[in-house]
């Protein structure tokens, strides 16, 4: 059975907003990179996704040119980058259809944000009938607000909030969400061969 790495949103598009000084995992591109180097070596496909917002004149509009890998990320040759306009990098995208001419059968997912975008691909992903590993570490997140929060407040004001969840509270609860329904979880180690005790 065919393996791949999906990449998912690891883009300059979050370091360009103010809430990513509140990121769970700013070492986020050293982690993936070091799961990009593991999958090549074991010739799997490598495919990367990019969120995009056309039109919005947010971080996520290609006009302004964020919609890339982080710096220290780069696609090699041959290797296929999907831009997706939905939560999950599925719907809006030729993914399973890649896969398929690719004969994946195993996911390996990582990328930003835990609970959004890595979460609901995982999800989808075990329900199209893939084997779906989770690499938790090889994810990030952010805090977030209480349903009920007024909008436009700073960092400092939805941090002070006791009602905002943490974004080690949000990571967790995808850990346990998926952990033996839609996901086998793995650490950057274990999946990128580091032995014990190294």
């Amino acid at each position: 059975m065919t393996s791949a790495l999906v990449v998912i949103d690891v883009q300059e598009s979050f370091r360009r907003r103010p809430s990513w000084a509140l990121v769970d995992n700013p070492e986020i591109a050293d982690r993936v990179q070091r799961l990009v180097a593991a999958a090549r070596a074991r010739g799997e496909l490598v495919v990367w996704v990019l969120h995009s917002e056309p039109g919005t004149g947010t971080v996520f509009d290609p006009e302004l040119g964020h919609v890339r890998p982080m710096a220290g990320l780069e696609p090699a040759s041959g290797e296929p980058t999907l831009v997706k306009t939905s939560a999950n990098a599925f719907t809006t995208t030729g993914l399973q259809q890649l896969l398929t001419r690719h004969g994946v059968g195993e996911l390996t997912v990582c990328g930003i944000r835990t609970e959004q975008c890595c979460e609901t691909t995982a999800r989808l992903a075990a329900d199209l009938g893939y084997a779906v590993t989770f690499v938790a570490d090889a994810t990030a997140t952010f805090p977030i607000e209480h349903p009920d929060a007024p909008p436009g407040r700073t960092i400092e004001e939805v941090m002070a909030d006791p009602r905002t969840l943490s974004a080690a509270a949000v990571a967790e609860r995808t850990r346990y969400v998926l952990a033996g329904r839609f996901a086998t979880l793995r650490t950057v180690d274990e999946v990128a061969g580091v032995p014990a005790g190294v």
